[in-house]
């Protein structure tokens, strides 16, 4: 990765970090939020008064954004936080489109879609869940489940995909 990706990439994550949008750090810098994305996609590479600018107003030091460059370790300093995978999602393009599309939607729409992707979560968790104990030689932890139900209804944890998408938007 080269050090403009790495530093674009940094402030991505310290800026999603401190729960600041694109446009509200963009405003604090006096940027627009068209070339704060093209700092953080690293198209365009950041001047150090400009990184000075954004590290002083995010509240952190310049070499935040440094970190994780070849050479730039340092003996008895703290070792850096683990990424969040989600973080690295949301930094993302991918993340970003699917933020953008996500707050076009109406509250309540948007609102279900995140239940729907959450129960969907959820089930392949389940999945995973059953898959590693049947490696292991053990019941199914669905299976074990039901077993000490016998007969009751599906699982309050499965929740029915379908039924969170009846609105007047259903498609």
């Amino acid at each position: 990765m080269s050090s403009a990706m790495n530093v674009g990439r940094q402030i991505a994550i310290v800026r999603v970090q401190s729960d600041v949008s694109q446009a509200q750090l963009a405003r604090s810098i006096g940027i627009s939020f068209q070339q704060l994305q093209k700092y953080e996609n690293a198209r365009n590479r950041v001047s150090a008064s400009m990184l000075y600018e954004i590290a002083r107003s995010l509240g952190v030091p310049v070499s935040r954004f440094f970190e994780g460059l070849p050479g730039n370790e340092t003996i008895g300093e703290a070792p850096p936080l683990p990424v969040d995978k989600r973080i690295d999602f949301i930094a993302s393009a991918e993340g970003r489109r699917l933020i953008e599309g996500l707050m076009q939607l109406p509250p309540r729409v948007r609102s279900r879609v995140a239940a729907l992707i959450s129960a969907l979560g959820d089930e392949l968790a389940v999945i995973a869940a059953d898959q590693d104990s049947a490696k292991a030689g053990e019941p199914a932890p669905t299976e074990r489940k039901r077993l000490s139900r016998q007969g009751s209804p599906a699982s309050e944890s499965a929740v029915a995909p379908h039924r969170l998408c009846r609105s007047k938007y259903r498609a």
